[in-house]
């Protein structure tokens, strides 16, 4: 019982971090990168569609985005798509071809991004810290209900707060490196 207690923390927690690492690749360096518009939805004869579910989104160059639509009749609503998702990118439709320039970052907007990049971070954590203290009081309780020593409880206990620790630590490992790469100029 407490096995799986420790297996559900650690699945939980791997799952925090790897939120954070796509919720991070969405945030914008002044480089090219598909991941800033896999959050993007096209309404697409009236549903919300993935734009990575429609068209092929492509880096052309080191600053520049290309999206090709498979249905060319929906180049517009891509474009309104991108333009009211609020990323700041300014899309150029030639018919065919969506290519969004990505405008490098003032430092204004740099440290800005690394606020961004630190609340995400600090939200991970919170959620590492709740998923610790769900998994005490899991193996508090499965000490009462099963009769497990409390020596085995320490232990688990122990083990949970490592993970904790673990994780916490790959976190902010993910925060120095974003943040080196929006400072980066």
């Amino acid at each position: 019982m407490m096995k799986e207690i420790l297996k559900d923390a650690s699945n939980r927690m791997d799952k925090s971090v790897e939120n954070l690492r796509q919720e991070l690749s969405k945030i914008r360096t002044g480089k090219a990168a598909t991941a800033l518009l896999d959050g993007i939805r096209v309404d697409y004869y009236g549903t919300p569609t993935p734009l990575n579910q429609m068209s092929n989104v492509t880096i052309i160059d080191a600053r520049t985005l290309g999206v090709q639509p498979w249905d060319k009749s929906s180049i517009n609503a891509i474009e309104k798509a991108i333009l009211t998702a609020d990323l700041g990118l300014n899309p150029a439709n030639d018919g065919s071809l969506i290519r969004i320039p990505i405008p490098p970052l003032n430092e204004e907007r740099r440290r800005d991004i690394v606020k961004l990049v630190k609340r995400f971070g600090e939200e991970a954590k919170i959620a590492l810290r709740n998923i610790r203290r769900d998994a005490n009081e899991s193996l508090k309780k499965a000490e009462k209900d099963f009769h497990a020593s409390e020596d085995e409880r320490i232990r688990c206990e122990k083990e949970v707060q490592e993970m904790t620790d673990k994780h916490v630590e790959h976190i902010e490992e993910l925060l120095r490196s974003k943040e080196t790469e929006v400072m980066e100029v």
